[in-house]
C-alpha cells in the first residue's frame, strides 16, 4: 500500500492540521526538520523515508489567497525523484492547466469547492490520468455538491476518501466512509485520509481495500516510524 505524507501550507509555511479547523492551524513543530519552511519539511520527510509521492495541501490556494505555484516548482526541483499531488483549490480548467504544466504533478480537486459532474468530465478530458478527486467529509457528512457524490461515473480513476474531522485526531481511519466509496468505485484506486496514526490503522485501511493512505501527524508524532514504513 502506498503511504503518502501530507504537508499543509498556510500563509506560506507548513502548519499542523487538526480536525479541519483551518483558522486555528499553527506552524508545525516536528522532530523531522527544523522550522516550518515547506522545502525544509519535504527534505526532512524524504530523509525519513524515500516516499514516492508527497501530497501538498496549499491552503492559501484553497482559501482564495492565491496558489503557491512558485513553491511547487521549487519542491519539484529540489526533489527530482518524487511525484507531487497538489490540492490548491483548483476550480476551473485554467487552474487545472496551471498545475499540469509542471512535470511529476497530479492535480487534486476537492469536492469542498462545490464542483459539479460536468466540471469533472471537463477536467478528466484535460488532465487525463493526472487527475485525483478528493471526496471531502466533515463531521456532519459530505462536503460538496451532492451530485458529485451520487454520480460516480464522473469520478477519475483515483479518489481520496477524506474525513476532515479525523485529521490530526489519531482516532483511526473513517472506515465506514471509505468502504462506502470503495464499494461504488470497485475498479478504481481509493485512498484513505484522516485519522491514521499507527501501523494498525494502515493495515485496517489496506484490508478495507485502500490503494494507499495519506498521513501527516503520525510521522511527526513518530507513531509511524521509518521502520514501519
Amino acid at each position: 500500500m502506498l503511504v503518502i505524507p501530507v504537508i499543509d501550507i498556510r500563509h506560506g509555511v507548513v502548519v499542523r492540521a487538526v480536525a479541519g479547523d483551518r483558522a486555528n492551524y499553527k506552524p508545525i513543530v516536528s522532530p523531522l526538520f527544523d522550522g516550518c519552511d515547506p522545502n525544509t519539511a519535504v527534505r526532512g520527510l524524504m530523509a525519513l523515508h524515500p516516499f514516492p509521492v508527497i501530497y501538498v495541501a496549499d491552503l492559501d490556494g484553497i482559501e482564495g489567497r492565491g496558489a503557491n505555484l512558485t513553491l511547487i516548482e521549487q519542491l519539484l526541483t529540489g526533489n527530482p525523484a518524487a511525484q507531487f499531488w497538489v490540492d490548491n483549490g483548483a476550480w476551473n480548467e485554467a487552474d487545472v492547466a496551471q498545475l499540469i504544466r509542471f512535470p511529476r504533478t497530479s492535480v487534486v480537486v476537492g469536492s469542498e469547492m462545490g464542483l459539479v459532474p460536468s466540471q469533472m468530465d471537463s477536467f478528466k478530458r484535460l488532465a487525463s490520468d493526472r487527475l485525483i478527486l478528493s471526496l471531502d467529509h466533515r463531521a456532519d457528512g459530505f462536503w460538496g455538491d451532492p451530485d458529485i457524490l451520487a454520480e460516480c461515473q464522473c469520478w477519475p480513476d483515483r479518489v481520496i476518501a477524506m474525513t476532515l474531522a479525523q485529521v490530526g485526531a489519531a482516532k483511526g481511519p473513517d472506515l465506514a466512509t471509505f468502504k462506502a466509496i470503495k464499494q461504488r468505485h470497485p475498479t478504481g484506486h481509493v485512498y484513505a485520509a484522516g485519522g491514521i496514526a499507527s501501523p494498525a490503522h494502515l493495515e485496517a485501511a489496506r484490508q478495507a481495500g485502500a490503494t494507499g493512505a495519506l498521513i501527516s501527524t503520525a510521522l511527526h508524532a513518530q507513531t509511524i516510524t521509518a521502520g514501519d514504513l
